[in-house]
């Protein structure tokens, strides 16, 4: 019997179910230059051909006693996270959008509002989107143990055993084992990451884990803590619900009430000072992902060390993460590096100091460059559009409409565009007139037209769209009609 399935069977023993909280709010900075604001790391294949997201909610199965997931995200990744759970064969209970971020503790009260709403003291699993699990099965069986102290009102997180002085964690101090609870233990207390000096003593005592930032808890339980450490938290949660609303099968909180929650973090907010915490120390092959560094302890390294993805051709190089997400990568004769490139962006840098990719995604921010936000490959909920080139009064994309697609009826003020179908057939309206257009054929739409662009037919189509005029931005759409709610 393997272990989801036991699992499984043990929950059916009890009255719980378990109903997983996503929180896929992140943008992943330190990944930068895959990660960017608008493609973070947890909606990025890193570990697998599986997303992060989608390693998340299917280790999070209905079959190991889990209700379908409740995802808090982004509200600019909306269409992006259905999609991919589309892809896995995954519905979510619900997907909460964030107006504004503020951080994990007013996304986790938000969903747990709503949650406690239908089901009133439902026991969730709450989890980052990005993290990578190796042994799921210790987790499914650390989530048993930790059942009943959490439906007794204790808030249970899930320590990592610590397998070297690392700086890069947050770490938990353990406490007396729970009266009843044989694997569960109090909380003595939280620390901040800490120096290479503390981060080896705690390692030696043997009386620290690592955070996990997972945790496992009734959602009326946490509610009453957060109402107990930071009322204004929950005030503004709890207008921010009451005034959101639903918005093509998403729940969209209220921007103005919800920006008035603190930016806090869970542990903040709550775990740091509540007498309810509890901990169970799971060794389960956990790693953050939060580093490039941390991506090579994760992968399948080869003799010399290198973990290696794309097109790459390494010579003399050791101890290295080398990644291709565009181009050929050719490296010689270097150890213990970092190289990564994508279309647009190319990374080197020594494997100690990749902990500095903030610094320049900072300064990419600061002048304004379009790639600390997106990639050349723009994804829009009908598809995705790519730029190919660009100059004084002209810029060139490469459209993909998904089957059954279409974008906003819409017109532009300062610029004309001429659409070439290069594979599938477009449906085309232009000032009221509609026109299929066919493979090898093209439509020219004039400055200040009312236009709209479909897909009508069951496999993806491919065009090549030429922009011509005094201003390209993607700021000069008047939308008139749109099926996403994006007027």
């Amino acid at each position: 019997m393997n272990a989801v399935t036991d699992t499984s069977r043990l929950l059916e023993q009890t009255s719980f179910r378990i109903h997983p909280v996503i929180l896929a709010g992140g943008s992943g900075t330190r990944l930068w230059p895959l990660s960017r604001a608008s493609y973070p790391k947890q909606l990025l294949p890193l570990t697998s051909e599986h997303t992060l997201l989608q390693e998340t909610v299917l280790r999070n199965l209905s079959d190991a006693g889990y209700a379908e997931p409740i995802i808090v995200c982004n509200e600019d990744h909306r269409f992006m996270i259905e999609e991919q759970l589309q892809q896995v064969g995954v519905s979510a209970q619900q997907i909460i959008l964030e107006p504004v971020g503020r951080n994990t503790g007013p996304a986790l009260t938000a969903a747990a509002l709503l949650l406690n709403r239908r089901e009133p003291g439902a026991m969730m699993l709450v989890q980052p989107a990005d993290h990578a699990i190796g042994a799921v099965e210790a987790l499914h069986m650390a989530v048993q143990a930790g059942l009943s102290p959490a439906d007794a009102g204790r808030l249970v997180t899930f320590g990592i055993k610590p397998t070297r002085p690392e700086t890069g964690y947050g770490y938990i101090k353990i406490g007396p084992v729970l009266e009843g609870a044989d694997h569960v233990r109090h909380v003595d207390r939280f620390v901040e990451k800490p120096d290479a000096e503390t981060a080896a003593r705690y390692l030696d005592s043997g009386a620290f884990l690592w955070n996990s930032g997972i945790f496992l808890m009734s959602a009326s339980h946490y509610l009453d803590q957060v109402g107990q450490l930071h009322p204004a938290m929950l005030e503004a949660c709890e207008q921010a619900v009451e005034r959101g609303q639903e918005d093509l099968g998403f729940f969209r909180l209220d921007r103005g009430t919800f920006a008035n929650a603190p930016a806090l973090s869970i542990d903040r907010a709550v775990m740091e000072h509540t007498a309810q915490a509890a901990v169970i120390p799971v060794d389960m092959a956990w790693n953050d992902l939060g580093s490039w560094q941390a991506l090579h302890e994760v992968g399948d390294a080869d003799a010399e060390g290198n973990v290696i993805s794309g097109d790459v051709i390494a010579h003399d190089v050791s101890n290295s993460y080398l990644r291709a997400d565009g181009k050929l990568l050719a490296v010689i004769g270097l150890d213990n590096v970092v190289v990564v490139n994508t279309d647009d962006a190319v990374l080197v840098a020594a494997a100690d100091r990749v902990g500095e990719v903030g610094q320049i995604v900072e300064a990419l921010k600061q002048r304004n460059r379009q790639e600390s936000l997106g990639h050349r490959k723009t994804n829009r909920p009908w598809g995705s559009y790519m730029s190919v080139d660009t100059g004084e009064r002209f810029q060139v994309k490469r459209l993909t409409v998904k089957p059954g697609e279409k974008l906003s009826l819409q017109k532009h003020f300062h610029r004309s565009e001429h659409w070439v179908v290069v594979h599938g057939t477009a449906m085309v309206e232009r000032d009221g007139e509609s026109m299929l257009v066919r493979e090898n054929e093209s439509v020219y739409i004039p400055i200040g037209a009312a236009h709209r662009l479909g897909n009508p037919g069951k496999l993806p189509l491919h065009l090549i769209e030429v922009q011509s005029g005094s201003y390209l931005g993607e700021d000069d759409i008047v939308r008139l009609a749109d099926s996403y709610g994006r007027l």
